[in-house]
């Protein structure tokens, strides 16, 4: 049976961690669905999936204020839904519907919604780690206390904007924590094939005066708020930003075309073994926070709530012929009729 590695005291209450399971039931049970509408060709472009790291996006967002920042790269359902993005706006944009979180022009990599503070997928990879640093330097300019979350990818270590960003956020202690979710693969290729120094905590943080640097299990949802609570902490109290190597790992492919031959079915059973939503089931189980009754429930909820959402996707408008040219830049350089 799986066991979380961290079971002292809870740093939730059973409210909370309710929410908190049923956060990642959502995600895992969108990303399923998904898969299921591109194999049918209900969706197109590039489609990337969260499957396997759910407990780092909803434990590290789950522990932010309602007007922190969060940015992300293109696997960004999950963050999305995380927020508090409605699965049908979120579903709706999958299909490229006019209801979508980005009108049906953004697709699966362009996940936005400005009024929770969801800045986005960003498709280029390390693209939105500057974005990050200039979020969190307009919040130290404007005085407001808030907090910008920045995740991505283990590939986008390699980036010179991510060190570009990582200097600018340590030279102006920066209120923002990056969080790298290390799934061990930068697209299919293995973390020891593209990185020199595998401990991502000596490549981040140390090298840029972060007030902190540190690894944590991201399959565990209570370790993953706690590192991420304290980050914010430190950079509401003017500290500076933190980084944060986050040790997950995906169940699908890079995107749905990769046929993911670079890893062995037994290296992927073993990573099941250590599956974040039943690490968690069993934690609460274990507290008396849930039982077979509850957890069915909850299932079967979740299970109408994106049931609901892809009928609403299916059915909700193509967005308008007259709409192609809007929403491309601040100025409207096409003439407009």
């Amino acid at each position: 049976m799986a066991h979380a590695q961290t079971e002292a005291k809870p740093i939730v209450d059973r409210e909370q961690a309710l929410d908190w399971l049923r956060q990642m039931l959502v995600i895992r049970r969108f990303e399923e669905r998904s898969a299921m509408l591109y194999q049918r060709q209900k969706i197109g472009g590039f489609c990337h999936l969260y499957s396997g790291q759910e407990a780092c996006a909803v434990g590290s967002i789950g522990v932010l204020r309602e007007d922190d920042y969060v940015i992300t790269a293109y696997r960004d359902h999950g963050h999305a839904l995380a927020r508090g993005m409605d699965p049908r706006a979120g579903m709706a944009e999958m299909l490229g519907k006019a209801a979508g979180c980005s009108k049906g022009k953004g697709g699966s990599m362009h996940f936005f919604q400005a009024d929770r503070n969801f800045m986005g997928g960003h498709a280029i990879v390390g693209s939105h780690i500057p974005l990050a640093a200039g979020m969190a330097f307009a919040s130290k300019y404007r005085g407001d206390d808030r907090v910008t979350l920045c995740f991505f990818g283990d590939g986008a270590m390699d980036q010179g904007a991510l060190h570009e960003a990582f200097n600018m956020a340590g030279l102006w202690k920066l209120p923002v924590i990056y969080v790298v979710e290390n799934n061990l693969m930068s697209m299919g290729t293995h973390l020891h094939r593209h990185s020199a120094v595998l401990d991502l905590t000596r490549r981040g943080g140390p090298p840029y005066g972060f007030a902190a640097s540190v690894a944590v299990d991201a399959n565990d949802i209570e370790a993953m708020a706690e590192v991420t609570l304290e980050a914010a902490n430190r950079a509401r109290a003017g500290e500076g930003p933190t980084f944060i190597e986050a040790k997950t790992y995906r169940y699908r492919g890079h995107s749905m075309s990769d046929p993911m031959k670079y890893r062995t079915a037994e290296e992927l059973e073993k990573a099941r073994e250590r599956d974040p939503i039943a690490l968690y089931e069993v934690v609460l189980r274990e507290r008396g926070w849930v039982d077979d009754e509850s957890l069915e429930l909850m299932q079967e909820e979740v299970k109408r709530l994106i049931d609901e959402a892809i009928a609403f996707a299916e059915e909700a408008p193509e967005p308008a012929l007259d709409q192609v040219y809007t929403d491309i830049t601040v100025s409207p350089h096409i003439p407009q009729e």
